[in-house]
């Protein structure tokens, strides 16, 4: 015999199931206890292979111990040089950095928005947008009174042309159908500018950002290697010069862990910044 279900009230609230709430809180520690099980496995794979001087393909013995990268690693941080040298590196992916997000942002909107910037300069931006950054080492040492100058200049053109480009692409990918919208209700350009254009566009400059971030790194640790006095990209270069394998891997590690933890912050700017957008819900 079959039941009639009645049609719920338009003003009852649907029931949820007591294990819903719970299930996107069981998938978060589960995804963060997977994450440290896979560090943990990997560096307990690196101390068996090099304690063990395991010599098949990769020369495994040559290599330094965790443990012995552990009691360097305390002894750099027992020492003020490292914190001035970690302070001097932020110092200058802040500064270039934070000059090619403005530089990047701006120049991307006019080559998007503008037919005479895109005419008159969008061919010399893709002339030197190819260009490796630390290819123009040589031109920096040229250009700039010191070598700190040159260091933030390498720094910026890193981090420049990834913000540039994707927010070139996110102004073009914009539906002409926002624009026109608001311009027949009486917007002025500025008002399309700074309500339909900027708004819209924030997903694509936080994809440029976070790109931009990880080739600024890399480019700054290159410049500080060839060029620097300070900075952990010279400190892990002169290491390597008098034969400190286990203070050179204290150096990639905090390379690593700076550029993580700046990357992360850009990200979370970008879900603050843009949490009005629809998220995908967890199942």
């Amino acid at each position: 015999m079959s039941t009639a279900v009645e049609p719920a009230d338009a003003g009852t609230a649907t029931p949820v199931p007591a294990g819903a709430a719970a299930k996107p809180v069981r998938s978060v520690w589960v995804s963060r206890l997977l994450r440290l099980a896979s560090v943990l496995v990997a560096l307990g794979l690196w101390q068996l292979l090099t304690a063990g001087n395991v010599r098949l393909w990769l020369r495994f013995d040559t290599l330094p111990t965790v443990t012995e990268i552990v009691a360097e690693f305390g002894e750099h941080l027992g020492t003020s040089q490292y914190y001035i040298d970690v302070a001097q590196s932020l110092i200058r992916i802040v500064t270039g950095f934070g000059l090619a997000a403005v530089v990047g942002v701006a120049a991307g909107i006019g080559l998007g928005r503008s037919r005479l910037i895109a005419d008159t300069l969008g061919p010399l931006a893709e002339l030197v947008r190819p260009i490796p950054a630390i290819a123009l080492v040589p031109v920096a040492i040229l250009l700039f009174p010191s070598d700190e100058s040159g260091i933030v200049f390498i720094t910026f053109t890193a981090s420049l042309f990834p913000v540039m480009v994707s927010t070139r692409h996110a102004v073009r990918a914009l539906p002409t159908i926002w624009e026109d919208a608001v311009r027949t209700l009486g917007a002025s350009r500025r008002e399309v500018l700074t309500r339909v254009v900027l708004p819209g566009i924030l997903p694509g400059v936080f994809g440029g950002l976070s790109v931009g971030m990880g080739v600024a790194w890399i480019c700054l640790i290159s410049a500080e290697m060839i060029s620097g006095r300070l900075g952990i990209g010279y400190r892990t270069w002169q290491s390597y010069t008098i034969v400190d394998y286990p203070a050179v891997f204290v150096g990639m590690i905090t390379i690593g862990v700076l550029g993580f933890a700046t990357s992360g912050l850009v990200e979370l700017a970008g879900r603050r910044v843009t949490r009005w957008l629809p998220r995908e819900v967890a199942s």
